[in-house]
């Protein structure tokens, strides 16, 4: 069921990354944000009363940052997705685990003092050639990927998919260090949106909003999905990682999350005629291969961390 449970996730998070699309089309990102954040904290409200998990917090500060990094990665993706074809921004976004290894295996690697073993010789630290290898397939197969499928006029959307994917790793380890602290995943998620409805709000306000005049019912009834699916999607991704009792099930379930990279690729090619050539695809089974294997990676060093959000 775990297997299920993620694989369900994954499709909701693609939908939703279908329904930012087409709704880019009348909204602007920092609308989106700004509407995916205000339906996330009613629907969030609801599962945490009903859960009965208490919404005060003694850690507001990491709340904030973790939640102003979120918003950083989620407004970069939603431009990529506006403005890239919709399986190349998400499988950019899909680049944090291989970020979130780096960082993991690079930490200590820093952190690695030389000491001389009994035979006199200075013991490696483990994982470099593996990280080496990670790292280097997963940016190979960023360039095929935006090679085929970047113009000129997309370049600053590639890099924006790029940030999506750096700054998701950053709150991801946010994530980490308040599931440490004892915080509730329903209660970090609805800060998230919290954050999410001020900070999209705000730019949304700088920019201008939408005038209510120029919507239609057709326009509108693509924001609420965007908020419904985002939060339906982190719920079965965190419902998977709960059922999964082994460590071979836990890597099993990360691992699944890929799969929304093929369920992007599907909707690109079906619902927007996108066109994805040998490069193109030989770029996505390289970013999937390396965070794989990047996903592996962190198990170790984060064993039983929470569920990513995409």
């Amino acid at each position: 069921m775990q297997a299920l449970w993620m694989v369900l996730g994954a499709l909701l998070f693609a939908t939703m990354g279908l329904c930012v699309k087409i709704a880019s089309a009348w909204f602007t990102s920092a609308e989106l944000v700004f509407y995916r954040g205000l339906i996330g904290i009613v629907f969030l409200w609801l599962l945490a009363r009903n859960l009965r998990v208490p919404l005060g917090t003694h850690y507001p500060g990491m709340h904030a940052w973790r939640s102003l990094i979120g918003v950083v990665s989620l407004g970069a993706w939603f431009y990529a997705i506006a403005h890239l074809p919709l399986a190349t921004a998400i499988t950019l976004n899909y680049m944090s685990s291989v970020w979130i290894a780096a960082f993991l295996v690079g930490g200590a690697l820093l952190a690695w003092v030389p000491v001389p073993g009994r035979d006199g010789k200075i013991a490696r630290p483990p994982l470099q050639g593996t990280l080496i290898l990670t790292v280097l397939a997963g940016f190979a197969g960023v360039v095929l990927m935006l090679k085929p499928s970047v113009g000129g006029s997309q370049g600053f959307a590639g890099l924006l998919g790029l940030l999506s994917g750096l700054t998701a790793a950053f709150a991801y380890m946010q994530v980490v260090a308040l599931s440490r602290a004892g915080e509730p995943e329903a209660r970090t998620v609805f800060y998230f949106a919290v954050g999410s409805a001020v900070a999209g709000g705000l730019v949304a306000a700088i920019e201008g909003f939408t005038p209510f005049s120029e919507w239609t019912f057709a326009h509108a009834i693509w924001l609420l999905p965007v908020g419904v699916l985002a939060a339906g999607g982190q719920l079965c991704m965190t419902r998977a990682y709960a059922t999964a009792t082994s460590e071979s099930g836990t890597l099993l379930v990360a691992n699944l999350q890929y799969s929304g990279i093929v369920f992007a690729a599907f909707y690109g090619v079906v619902l927007f005629g996108d066109r994805i050539d040998v490069l193109g695809w030989t770029g996505m089974a390289l970013i999937i291969g390396s965070g794989i294997a990047a996903t592996f990676l962190r198990q170790r060093s984060l064993p039983k961390a929470p569920a990513e959000e995409h």
